[in-house]
């Protein structure tokens, strides 16, 4: 069955979806993504000591904010009221890279995917901006979504890549 396309109407037109007769649910949403660093970078970050202060807590707040804020960055999104959103870190030293996951939900009639991936993208490149005076080849890459749950589709779970 293939699906349709739901941000057109019958002309073509780009629209928001109509989302007025959906029951409110509980949605929740997680993705994540990596940044490639090189050894000074990394050592930078796991140590503190970068010139520009806290990265990863900057990073953290930075991709809250950006959540929340996903509706006025993405033309079809609505604005909804986030009732969590975290950001957390994994340091993989063997592959200098820095992992992040947002994590969102909201009691509403629309999905956060876009609220998760819009704060895992902000987050990594708050690291980049942080980060760029020491290296300037760092590679984000791998942002996807793992899960989400609530809403008409149901539950999704990415399989193994």
């Amino acid at each position: 069955m293939e699906k349709e396309l739901t941000h057109f109407d019958e002309k073509g037109n780009a629209v928001m979806v109509d989302v007025s007769d959906k029951e409110v649910t509980s949605r929740m949403a997680i993705a994540t993504g990596r940044i490639k660093v090189n050894e000074a970078v990394f050592k930078a970050i796991a140590e503190g000591t970068v010139k520009k202060g806290d990265v990863l807590g900057v990073a953290r707040i930075a991709g809250i904010m950006a959540a929340k804020k996903t509706w006025e960055l993405i033309p079809m999104c609505h604005p909804l009221m986030l009732t969590k959103c975290s950001i957390e870190f994994l340091l993989d030293e063997k592959q200098l890279e820095v992992e992040a996951s947002c994590l969102v939900k909201v009691n509403g009639k629309t999905g956060v995917e876009m609220e998760a991936l819009t704060g895992v993208n902000v987050a990594l490149l708050t690291i980049y901006d942080m980060c760029k005076a020491i290296d300037k080849s760092m590679v984000i890459k791998e942002i996807k979504l793992l899960e989400k749950q609530g809403g008409k589709s149901g539950h999704y779970r990415r399989s193994e890549d």
